[in-house]
């Protein structure tokens, strides 16, 4: 057993060894990975091609300068801090999301807040409502955080990747787009597209997540950056990721590095190579599946009827908790469960949360005027898959809407009453959107006469 023992140690050691080799051998001494021939190609040839072919986008316009001397200094230090503010919020913006959504949402961002100052001076629920859509919506926090930690301490604009990388939220990546673009210091970038390109030119097979891998994307696209044009060549490595070199469908005969492209080459004299091979696809995680019911309350100033809100009816959304998922940001009442439970015990669980936090104890307080399940569906996070039910329950209030203000302040949730037309101006998320419109086009639509509920006043389940 003990010499099975060591022949099993013996054959992982030398299996790790393999594994080991086969990553040195495939990564190879970075610093030798181009020469300087291909360096120089790949440079001027990015670079040409970019000039002819980079998409017009908001971002990268700059305003025309006037006059002369010292004043056109001036205004150039001015613009190349606009810039950066302006490379700042586009690149966290993009960041998992697509280019023709983010487009609209930068424009309106910089019609409201042009400066770093004037973002500054705003409300994270102001920053929000605007992020709204976008997802991943601690991006939104980091960009009021850095704004107002940079504006506090009266400094200029950070511009190298050292100093912008102490602002919260900066990473490695949008430090060195800002210091590139914006200021010209001569630093590389890496995100998707990059690693997709570099992988592709040296047909580079590791682990694009691994650690070390990405360490030595990093000094490769560090020894390609044009010293002369490094923000340029650096948007031109990405244009060309999103543009022509993409994961599926890569437009090789159009690529204008394509002579230096080690995929290329390799799938031209083997047949069981193809260009996407490169970079290696990793497997995903699996998300993680949990369940919600939201409860759409809505408060009646009057006995109101199912399908139609009064005038005077309000409806109820509660602030999430400054930290985690949705960080800061307004949804209506749910619960938010491990696994999946009947119609009973949702019911159950929301009636705890609406009597500790808003003191609603029917029959004791309120009415019931009606309550129906709306519908479901699924909503994917980037980590979690979550199945939402959507109820709506109607309520009259037998003090009138003021007793559900006398509880606010020893309520345990920040939350606020607000009309039809405040709820669909508000910024929601994407989510809480849906649920809106499911209530709404719910009450629009009606009920078939085999599922009204009675209007009978009834207890909370």
């Amino acid at each position: 057993m003990k010499n099975k023992a060591n022949n099993t140690n013996k054959k992982r050691h030398q299996l790790n060894q393999l594994i080991k080799e086969e990553q040195e051998h495939v990564m190879g001494d970075i610093e030798d990975l181009f020469s300087e021939e291909d360096t120089n190609r790949i440079r001027s040839s990015l670079l040409e091609w970019y000039d002819k072919n980079q998409r017009d986008l908001p971002w990268r316009r700059r305003t025309t300068k006037s006059g002369n001397g010292k004043n056109v200094k001036k205004e150039e230090e001015e613009d190349d801090e606009k810039r950066a503010y302006g490379v700042w919020v586009s690149e966290v913006m993009l960041q998992q999301t697509r280019v023709q959504t983010v487009i609209d949402y930068y424009k309106r961002w910089m019609q409201k807040w042009p400066t770093l100052q004037h973002l500054a001076q705003a409300s994270l629920e102001e920053v929000n409502e605007m992020w709204a859509g976008l997802g991943y919506y601690r991006r939104a926090r980091f960009l009021l955080e850095g704004a107002k930690m940079i504006v506090a301490r009266g400094s200029e604009f950070p511009n190298t990747v050292s100093t912008l990388r102490k602002v919260p939220g900066i990473g490695d990546y949008t430090a060195g787009a800002i210091a590139s673009i914006a200021f010209k210091e001569v630093v590389p970038v890496v995100d998707g597209n990059v690693v997709r390109v570099l992988a592709r030119l040296k047909a580079i097979s590791a682990n694009p997540k691994d650690k070390t891998t990405v360490k030595n994307f990093w000094k490769l696209a560090a020894q390609l950056v044009d010293p002369s044009r490094p923000g340029d060549f650096n948007q031109s490595l990405m244009e060309l990721g999103a543009t022509l070199c993409t994961p599926l469908n890569p437009s090789c005969s159009s690529c204008p590095v394509s002579s230096q492209c080690c995929a290329l080459y390799n799938s031209k004299n083997d047949e069981s190579v193809v260009v996407t091979r490169y970079p290696t696809k990793v497997v995903k995680a699996k998300q993680r599946q949990d369940f919600s019911t939201v409860c759409v309350v809505e408060i009646s100033g009057s006995q109101g009827t199912l399908h139609q809100s009064q005038p005077d009816s309000r409806f109820l959304l509660v602030k999430r908790p400054d930290e985690g998922l949705l960080a800061g940001l307004w949804e209506f009442p749910s619960v938010t469960l491990d696994e999946e439970a009947d119609l009973a015990m949702r019911r159950k669980l929301i009636d705890q949360l609406l009597k500790k936090s808003f003191k609603l104890n029917p029959p004791k307080n309120c009415s019931i005027i009606s309550r129906v399940l709306v519908g479901e569906f699924v909503h994917v996070f980037s980590h979690i898959r979550r199945k939402i039910y959507v109820e709506l329950l109607v309520l009259h209030l037998k003090g009138g809407m003021h007793d559900l203000y006398k509880e606010k302040d020893s309520g345990t949730m920040d939350w606020k009453l607000l009309d039809s037309d405040a709820v669909s101006r508000m910024g929601l998320t994407s989510s809480v959107q849906k649920v809106y419109s499911m209530v709404q086009n719910f009450k629009q639509n009606g009920l078939s006469n085999s599922s009204i509920p009675s209007r009978k006043r009834v207890k909370c389940s």
